[in-house]
């Protein structure tokens, strides 16, 4: 490998007497399967924590260490802006155009942002490529017209003629996504885009040969169930993936019953619809970057840190709760001889419905780092319940420390 080209050195990768030891995963049968790493490369903070010149060296630094799983969205970069609408996929439909060749060996998937309240993306409504005389919609949402409106707007910017996967940002209907804990009946919307219309407007994508595969992300059991219907009333292909929040300190995956549902079992699909998991360090949490002072209050050394730039963006990945386990797991790491990030990704990456793990980066050395890790043997059953025990109380209270008193004694 070439990466002292950029600047990064004395780190384990993989060498010319080490081949890459990455794994590779399928999604989807058939001619449109596709092969895609273990650990795929996040690019949310493109144009906006990152310029085009930092974003392209990752993209070729990750390409020559295996990962062949790059993973965008119309919406990015993050925080959304107007004036940043859509920059990320253009950087790298740049990257493609500088070296044509570079197109067979990636695997891009993006996504069509959904429903969302305010005017706080509605510049995106705008940004979409409607056929000529279409007027855009007023409000966001995964309806036909705007989903294949979307697509043509990320061909374009990436500069490619198909989406190897297509994926649905968020839910168009009213749930407990993101944030929120409790699914209220008071939020129900009294109508939202029918599962069937959206399918079908996916049907229309794969049929035209622009998306090869599609999947869901920030999605729950009931959305992964109706969206099935849909696809066995219409005869379109079921979603081969789910991108949702995932890591140690949040399994709500596994938790809620949306890991069931993906199941082969249960979704007729072959390997089941994975988990494509980002959120696996927490926004950078799980590094132990963030370091509790006297005062109490969170501090870091590192550049350019998401929670000291962005507080509002995703306070879920640094909260009190957070924090503490984390602090927990860094004194497993050190037990285990491993960084605070490689603990935290082996054990997302192991995990038997995994697709693959979604890693971003803001500077080359921290990716290159993480990147070696999906290099690394798995954990031990030991380590894994020692992480689970730790990290125990970040889940349901009632069951989180079962076994602490081993027994009740009369008096």
């Amino acid at each position: 490998l070439c990466l002292s080209a950029f600047g990064i050195t004395a780190i384990r990768v993989a060498t010319s007497a080490h081949k890459s030891a990455m794994k590779y995963y399928t999604l989807g049968e058939g001619a449109n399967a596709l092969k895609v790493s273990a650990c795929c490369l996040g690019t949310m903070t493109w144009g906006e924590q990152n310029t085009e010149s930092e974003a392209h060296e990752q993209l070729s630094a990750a390409l020559e260490l295996g990962v062949n799983f790059i993973d965008v969205a119309e919406l990015y970069p993050v925080p959304p802006k107007k004036e940043s609408y859509g920059a990320t996929e253009s950087i790298i439909g740049n990257w493609l155009r500088a070296d044509p060749s570079r197109r067979e060996k990636v695997v891009l998937a993006s996504k069509v942002a959904s429903r969302s309240g305010g005017a706080r993306l509605a510049h995106m409504l705008s940004g979409r490529d409607y056929p000529a005389g279409t007027e855009p919609p007023t409000e966001l949402a995964l309806s036909r017209t705007q989903i294949l409106a979307a697509c043509e707007g990320s061909l374009k910017r990436l500069g490619v003629e198909c989406i190897d996967l297509y994926q649905l940002h968020w839910p168009d209907r009213a749930t407990n996504v993101f944030d929120a804990r409790a699914y209220t009946r008071a939020s129900e919307l009294a109508t939202f885009t029918p599962f069937d219309e959206t399918v079908g407007a996916v049907g229309e994508l794969l049929k035209s040969g622009k998306i090869k595969q599609w999947g869901i992300s920030n999605e729950n059991a009931v959305g992964v169930c109706k969206l099935l219907e849909s696809c066995a009333r219409l005869g379109v292909q079921k979603p081969v993936s789910i991108q949702n929040d995932f890591s140690v300190l949040h399994r709500k995956f596994e938790e809620d019953g949306t890991a069931e549902a993906c199941s082969p079992l249960h979704s007729g699909v072959a390997n089941g619809i994975v988990l494509l998991a980002y959120g696996a360090l927490a926004g950078g949490t799980l590094s132990g970057k963030y370091i509790r002072a006297v005062d109490g209050s969170l501090e870091t050394k590192a550049k350019k840190a998401r929670h000291a730039l962005f507080p509002l963006f995703q306070p879920r990945y640094w909260s009190g709760a957070a924090v503490a386990t984390t602090e927990k797991l860094v004194e497993l790491a050190a037990k285990f001889s491993l960084t605070p990030s490689q603990l935290s990704l082996l054990w997302a990456r192991d995990r038997e419905y995994m697709g693959s793990v979604i890693i971003g980066a803001t500077s080359l050395q921290q990716l290159t780092e993480n990147i070696a890790t999906f290099e690394l043997p798995g954990l031990s059953d030991e380590q894994v319940a020692e992480i689970d025990a730790a990290s125990s109380e970040m889940f349901t209270p009632y069951y989180s420390r079962v076994g602490e008193f081993k027994i009740v004694r009369e008096v």
